[in-house]
């Protein structure tokens, strides 16, 4: 394993004890909003039906010499690969620091875009269950000692509703709208006002504890030593995140929003809207994951969607709601290079609704093992209220 040494510009801004890091993983959640076309991600290349369902959009073979290498899938394990944009994950495959866990999802099949995403960052089956969100309900129960303000952090404009419960989180689109453009005066005019309006304030302790912090990080001159970040939202997102785990503020999850992905129209098979969004994907996973060589065993990186699409390309080629889906997991700590998860089948007769991917792995399942395993965090029944999840052995 490559060594990395942190560079003097980036400091150690611990709110806890010097040298300790939070309890458990650092955990990433890479939310993938839209509707993720998983079937086009991880293609069941084994599959003849596949193919049958997706005459345009379907992905080549890996040895269909009539289409280019770079339009093939890159075989994984003989029946499943990877579409050729993310390609950059397959170091993480062989080195199986990757899992994937196919045809996995949550029940609720009503193909709302609103109501799937809702019931699944709150971790419930139907609206009736509590409003806080599965990892809001994660740091309430476990107990670090951790009083950072950066505890969690949502990237981007307000944190993401499993942020949402009773532990204060923060929302950080960038780090370098802390700096003001470089102009130290109105900085520091800020922070004296921002002093004089919070003085008795806890919270507003909290926010300037956070600027402070942030102060003294800059993502303009942060250089990873072993990669380089894609230049997209998704990509700052990601080196933020590298940045604060290394800064050891006490960062125990950050929440990652990449969106996009409801491609009713002109999807593209090896190219296009679809492939783009894969290869930032890709790009950013793989980046994230060198960067954070030296760090694997305390980190968890998960991928996670609404719900998949339609298992046949539409008249429009693209593909419409569908259920099934599929997460990936990323760590030092995962049972990689597998897929797990019992396949349904794309076969007339295995489709469900009006021609879907059927679930076969709850989505709960797979993030109860990560609390329990790599959080130690057991209360999952706390976290997913009214369901048992069932152990299927995705983490070490």
């Amino acid at each position: 394993m490559l060594t990395q040494t942190l560079p003097t510009w980036l400091p150690r801004l611990s709110f806890a004890p010097v040298n300790t890091a939070p309890r458990g993983d650092t955990l990433v959640v890479v939310f993938l909003r839209g509707a993720a076309d998983v079937l086009n991600m991880v293609v069941p290349h084994g599959e003849d039906a596949y193919y049958q369902l997706r005459p345009s959009l379907g992905i080549a073979r890996p040895d269909d010499a009539r289409k280019k290498k770079e339009e093939r899938v890159l075989d994984l394990d003989g029946f499943f690969g990877l579409h050729p944009n993310m390609s950059p994950l397959l170091e993480a495959w062989q080195s199986e620091q990757l899992a994937i866990i196919h045809a996995c999802g949550a029940p609720d099949e009503s193909r709302s875009h609103f109501k799937a995403m809702e019931l699944m960052e709150r971790g419930v089956d139907d609206e009736r269950g509590p409003a806080s969100g599965w990892i809001g309900r994660h740091l309430a129960t476990l107990n670090t000692g951790n009083s950072s303000p950066l505890r969690a952090v949502g990237m981007g404009t307000r944190p993401q509703r499993s942020l949402s419960g009773s532990v204060p989180v923060s929302a950080l689109r960038s780090i370098a709208d802390f700096h003001l453009g470089g102009d130290q005066r109105a900085l520091q005019q800020m922070r004296v006002a921002l002093n004089t309006v919070y003085e008795n304030d806890v919270l507003g302790q909290d926010t300037l504890s956070i600027m402070d912090t942030l102060q003294k990080l800059d993502p303009t001159n942060y250089q990873s030593p072993l990669t380089n970040y894609p230049d997209t939202e998704f990509g700052l997102a990601l080196k933020q995140t590298a940045m604060l785990i290394k800064a050891e503020v006490g960062l125990e999850v950050s929440a990652i929003d990449l969106g996009g992905w409801d491609t009713h129209f002109a999807q593209g098979s090896s190219t296009g809207l679809m492939p783009n969004l894969m290869k930032d994907l890709a790009d950013g996973l793989a980046a994230f994951h060198a960067d954070m060589a030296d760090h694997q065993n305390q980190l968890t990186t998960v991928t996670m969607s609404e719900f998949g699409r339609r298992a046949s390309e539409n008249g429009s080629l693209g593909t419409d709601h569908g259920h099934g889906s599929m997460m990936m997991v990323l760590g030092g700590n995962v049972d990689g290079g597998k897929v797990h998860g019992q396949w349904p089948g794309l076969a007339e007769g295995q489709l469900i609704g009006p021609g879907d991917l059927a679930v076969t792995t709850d989505y709960r399942d797979v993030l109860s093992e990560i609390l329990t395993k790599r959080l130690n965090n057991p209360a999952t029944n706390e976290i997913f209220p009214e369901y048992q999840p069932v152990i299927r052995n995705v983490m070490r």
